[in-house]
């Protein structure tokens, strides 16, 4: 493991067999293929049948900024990603106590999942889920399914300048459904970001979200001097 982050094994390269491994590190061989099964599971390694085991090619891990004032579709379009945005789910959740407490609202008003699935290169690499008050925004229902940027939405509805009051950072292993969206083993941790969008000119809160971010994908800057 150390020599697979310090970069002496190189991507494609063959493992040495289990029996080898075990009597280099003079462990049992279950012991070996316990170990080799959870890099595999974490996507550090992978296997071919007949011919062993291999490491995983490296590959460059992608910058991002946890702010609240630039969207998602914004910071990768200005790095130069190919971004593109599915829509899973645009409907109204039942009461949730604290989401209804974050953005300001009665337990008679109707609060909006959005929940898009980003990918990036063609890749599979975050699930986004906006939750908005339809008091705030009476076209969501009908807009919800149509929108990629919930910043590009903003604007277009005549807010211009974004900021947060809060972010929580959290690490969770996948649902079974997060597995399938994302493409990822269930031993890949995700990196779970909360935070509010607050619409700076008047102080109203816009949206509560909560992102899962594929972690071996993004290299975090949580600077708020920005």
């Amino acid at each position: 493991m150390r020599d697979m982050i310090d970069g002496k094994l190189k991507g494609d390269m063959k493992l040495p067999s289990e029996n080898q491994l075990a009597d280099q590190f003079q462990v049992p061989r279950m012991t070996v293929r316990n170990a080799l099964n959870v890099l595999e599971a974490r996507g550090y390694i992978y296997s071919l049948q007949g011919k062993g085991r291999f490491l995983k090619k490296r590959t460059n891990l992608i910058q991002l900024h946890l702010t609240g004032k630039v969207s998602f579709t914004d910071k990768m379009i200005q790095a130069g990603y190919d971004l593109k945005t599915e829509m899973i789910a645009c409907e109204p959740i039942s009461f949730d106590e604290k989401i209804y407490s974050i953005l300001n609202a009665d337990e008679h008003h109707t609060i909006y999942q959005l929940c898009r699935l980003r990918y990036i290169d063609g890749e599979p690499m975050a699930i986004h889920n906006s939750f908005v008050n339809e008091a705030k925004f009476p076209g969501i229902g009908q807009d919800g399914p149509h929108v990629t940027s919930m910043f590009a939405y903003y604007r277009d509805l005549g807010y211009s300048e974004f900021t947060s009051n809060r972010s929580l950072m959290s690490i969770s292993f996948p649902t079974v459904t997060e597995q399938e969206l994302l493409m990822c083993n269930h031993m890949v941790p995700l990196i779970v970001v909360e935070s509010n969008c607050i619409d700076v000119e008047t102080g109203n809160m816009l949206e509560y979200s909560k992102i899962n971010y594929r972690s071996e994908k993004f290299k975090y800057d949580i600077t708020t001097n920005d």
